[in-house]
């Protein structure tokens, strides 16, 4: 980094520290690479895809949301079961769309929740369908509570050729919880007749 910032430079400051605002550890300012910014991720509940927007607003980057071919069920603990079962078995589920010209992007900030203390099997599945070889990834994940589990070691394994650096997480509210909870709430109402 030059004595004289770039604007660039100082968006990928300024965003990391009010991203980092939410956990207690200080924030390690990022240096971006020139070049074009890809902003990649995976959402089942949303609580990943307000991040990626807010990324991709803040760099002025490219969007992509990365889903597979046939949809996590709407049901919260079927969506669970079949992920375990897929991480069990290894399986990369089928994408619904690649990136298109990934050679473009210098820079990809990788969005993902953390299932099961490790990445989605979507997620496996986004870097064995993308080369990455070269370009800088920015892993940004989120997480139940429990923490980042082997996710950063999936990402490194994945994506061998590229220049993995520290990124972000945080923990963001537990579908499972709020699920427990209004049903907890539901099983206490009276019904009055």
């Amino acid at each position: 980094m030059t004595d004289n910032p770039t604007r660039r430079e100082l968006l990928v400051t300024s965003l990391l520290l009010s991203l980092t605002a939410a956990r207690a550890a200080p924030a390690t300012a990022a240096l971006l690479p020139a070049g074009e910014v890809l902003v990649a991720y995976f959402s089942r509940s949303g609580h990943t895809r307000v991040v990626a927007g807010h990324i991709s607003r803040a760099l002025r980057a490219d969007l992509f949301e990365i889903e597979p071919e046939r949809p996590y069920p709407a049901d919260y603990f079927a969506t669970v079961e079949q992920a375990k079962q897929e991480s069990d078995r290894d399986y990369e589920p089928p994408l619904k769309a690649e990136t298109g010209d990934l050679a473009r992007y210098d820079t990809v900030f990788l969005a993902s929740p953390v299932w099961g203390m490790t990445a989605p099997p979507v997620i496996r599945s986004f870097l064995t369908a993308h080369d990455l070889s070269g370009k800088t990834i920015i892993p940004v994940i989120t997480h139940g509570g429990y923490g980042l589990g082997n996710s950063l070691e999936v990402v490194a394994s994945h994506a061998q050729r590229a220049d993995l650096v520290d990124g972000f997480s945080m923990q963001a509210p537990q579908e499972r919880q709020t699920i427990e909870r209004v049903a907890a709430w539901l099983d206490g109402l009276k019904v009055v007749k």
